[in-house]
């Protein structure tokens, strides 16, 4: 079975490069994936032994219920894109202005849609059900994973696994790490109200850009001195904006950044440390403020079984020599964490880097570049997942 399924992964490639390029070429924003998710759909449309529904306009979900009774597992890609003008000068780089796949949804849309391709074609030595999960909205919270939960994706499955591709490592090796992987994503924005006034006269007001400066720097005393070290979050200030002039001294300064976390109660504890740290702060300049913080994606944490069989996938199909046992979680966010809170599940990171190709440019980089053999080491990890899981001996 091993053999055919190679053999049918060879033959399904020049699909997948087709629909990768494809869906490259036409991005689609967050919540707004409804042509990229009827294409999907439509060329799925000629796969026999699987039924396609759409839960949402922007998602596609893809059933295939094998001959024999078993199980259910999940496959997840995502298919959204980013806010980014493209500069890869990709001969099909994307249509759209201001528009860029550059997270690689769009490889792994088109991995995904490979698989569906191959296994349906194995139904009769299938000992269960394998369900495909489209899903739209990965890069704004609150997401779209938590929208399709609700709907009912994963009702029935047993386990669920995702990959994503990643420059940062050569292709030919799956970075893996069994529990916590990211990290959670939440943001804020911090408004300090003072008292404008004429740049001359700083005495007659309450500058709120001073007050800010000074929140800036005291945000940092509470990861390097209120958190301990093992478990330190990122606490990023990334925007400072005040409507001042040379001498306009101005009334409000807004500040907003983001914090990432891999630890639970880290979560909870810093926002509370923040309105502290804010409160005193404007209260000792006679200063207000206000902050609201917006809720983003979980901790990502790979179950340990799952792990384990995806570890072991990846030794089967592509050698031990492959594994990049990750050392630490990263400090990025994904939302396929909240199916993780739902059900056993694992995230791998595929190799993609190239120097060779100029696949050099990290994700979100309007130079982003995809050496697109890393698609063919996803779709044999698909594969090799159901093989595992679900095929008859």
């Amino acid at each position: 079975m091993k053999f055919e399924l190679d053999a049918m992964l060879l033959s399904v490639m020049p699909d997948v490069i087709r629909w990768r390029r494809h869906i490259h070429a036409h991005p689609e924003l967050s919540f707004q994936e409804q042509k990229t998710a009827d294409y999907i759909a439509e060329q799925l449309s000629r796969v026999e032994n699987i039924s396609i529904s759409r839960p949402t306009n922007n998602s596609v979900v893809v059933d295939l219920v094998g001959a024999l009774s078993g199980p259910r597992y999940a496959l997840r890609a995502d298919i959204d894109a980013l806010p980014i003008q493209e500069e890869s000068e990709e001969s099909f780089a994307s249509t759209h202005s201001g528009v860029m796949h550059a997270c690689g949804h769009d490889s792994h849309a088109a991995m995904l849609m490979g698989a569906v391709s191959v296994l349906a074609q194995c139904h009769r030595q299938l000992r269960g059900q394998v369900r495909f999960i489209f899903q739209h909205a990965e890069e704004v919270p609150p997401g779209g994973a938590q929208e399709l939960i609700k709907l009912g994706v994963l009702d029935g499955v047993d386990m669920i696994f995702g990959l994503h591709v990643m420059p940062n490592f050569p292709t030919g090796v799956v970075g893996w790490k069994s529990g916590v992987f990211c990290a959670s994503s939440d943001n804020f924005d911090i408004t300090i109200k003072g008292k404008g006034g004429h740049g001359s006269m700083p005495q007659l007001c309450i500058d709120p850009v001073v007050i800010g400066a000074e929140v800036v720097t005291a945000l940092q005393n509470i990861v390097a001195r209120k958190i301990d070290p093992l478990q330190t979050p990122v606490l990023t200030v990334a925007t400072f904006k005040s409507e001042g002039g040379y001498n306009v001294i101005p009334q409000t300064a807004a500040l907003a950044g983001t914090l990432r976390t891999h630890v639970a109660s880290v979560r909870e504890k810093v926002p509370q440390l923040v309105e502290q740290t804010v409160a005193g702060i404007t209260q000792a300049h006679g200063a207000d403020y206000d902050i609201r913080w917006t809720r983003g994606y979980t901790i990502g944490n790979n179950d340990v079984e799952a792990s384990r069989i995806a570890r072991e996938v990846i030794e089967r199909q592509l050698g031990k020599e492959t594994v990049l046992e990750m050392p630490a979680p990263m400090f990025g966010g994904e939302d396929f964490s909240f199916y993780l809170e739902k059900v056993p599940g694992c995230f791998l990171f595929i190799g993609s880097g190239n120097e060779n190709l100029g696949a050099v440019y990290g994700v979100h980089n309007p130079k982003f570049k995809l050496d697109e053999d890393a698609m063919r080491i996803g779709l044999k990890l698909h594969l090799g997942f159901i093989q595992y899981l679900l095929m008859a001996e």
